[in-house]
């Protein structure tokens, strides 16, 4: 009952600041301030006025508006530079939880391999503090000259980005056992594999979990720059074709609609990590 009225409180509170963040927002974009003076024939093409006296930038119910177009038609395609948003959703999605997963192939064996054996963490841990500070997108260009394809080169940034932090804490969750644990295992004759798998691994869940709930922000994060670097198809790609377009209005929309979906992707991790984390 208390955490039911914890989260009704909640989210009162969380509508209150939205639809004082929206009334804001409304009230500094209709305002009218100096005219601005347009190109009569860009102004001819975008069915506007050559002399604008409204702020350029678009209100709430501008965006809302654009939204809902969206949502009516999210799918079409007109063409190499006129795709619905559903669509490069779709594409960047893919592309992630391609290179994340490829990331998790390799992330949680070889973090086992560094939790379990203290002389491959010495031995890998200089090559791990080199490699970690790297920015992903500064892998692109070689991606691009080696791979010589822009969605492939993609997932590889992905695959980049998602790995060191699940890695990472996937050794640190191995390590940091309790050693009781292990030696009641060893008492009882487990073997190597089966103790990995029915003492280390339930006991060291939750912290490798939460790699891979940094390393799905991470990766999400990174794949929009990508798509903006690579250009094609995604939604990091559609943005920068919109401001292209001088569309701002498409341009917050894509900014609401990536936060949704980074928070769609976060908190399904999180739900795992809550069903992995023990009972206190």
């Amino acid at each position: 009952m208390r955490q039911t009225s914890l989260r009704l409180r909640a989210g009162i509170v969380s509508l209150a600041i939205l639809l004082i963040f929206g009334l804001a927002w409304h009230l500094a974009v209709s305002g009218t301030g100096p005219a601005q003076q347009m190109d009569p024939e860009y102004a001819k093409l975008m069915g506007q006025t050559a002399v604008q006296g409204k702020s350029a930038m678009p209100g709430p119910l501008d965006v809302l508006g654009k939204i809902w177009s969206h949502l009516k038609e999210p799918f079409y395609d007109r063409g190499p530079n006129d795709k619905g948003i559903g669509i490069q959703l779709t594409y960047s999605i893919g592309r992630v939880l391609v290179g994340y997963g490829l990331a998790m192939l390799v992330a949680l064996p070889l973090g086992f391999l560094i939790g379990m054996s203290p002389l491959m963490a010495r031995a890998l841990d200089p090559f791990i503090q080199i490699m970690k500070p790297v920015s992903p997108l500064a892998w692109m260009p070689l991606a691009l000259y080696t791979i010589k394809d822009s969605s492939i080169s993609s997932i590889f940034v992905i695959f980049i980005c998602s790995l060191w932090p699940m890695l990472i804490n996937t050794a640190f969750g191995v390590s940091s056992v309790r050693k009781e644990w292990l030696n009641v295992a060893r008492t009882l004759e487990v073997g190597p594999i089966r103790r990995a798998f029915t003492v280390i691994l339930p006991a060291a869940a939750p912290t490798i979990v939460t790699g891979m709930r940094i390393s799905i922000g991470i990766a999400w994060l990174v794949i929009v720059a990508a798509e903006m670097l690579v250009g094609g198809t995604g939604i990091g790609y559609f943005v920068w074709n919109e401001w292209n377009n001088l569309s701002i209005t498409n341009v917050i929309t894509s900014i609401l609609v990536i936060g949704l979906v980074g928070m769609i992707l976060d908190q399904a991790l999180a739900r795992v990590a809550r069903a992995v984390s023990f009972p206190e």
